[in-house]
């Protein structure tokens, strides 16, 4: 994966970026947003996995 060789120069460089791009008063926002989403995703992601499990369960019990 890509992002695993980021490191702190890289995520200096992006925040800066972010900086310049969105100004100081938009990154809370962004940063919410983007903490929400993630939350979310795993969220779902956990759903989807337990669901899976159940349905496992469920098809050993019928054999």
């Amino acid at each position: 994966m890509p992002l695993n060789n980021i490191g702190i120069p890289g995520l200096i460089l992006i925040i800066i970026l972010a900086l310049i791009i969105f100004g100081p008063s938009k990154l809370p926002e962004l940063g919410r947003a983007a903490g929400s989403t993630i939350k979310e995703f795993t969220n779902a992601t956990k759903d989807l996995l337990s669901s899976d499990k159940e349905t496992d369960k469920e098809t050993k019990k019928e054999a």
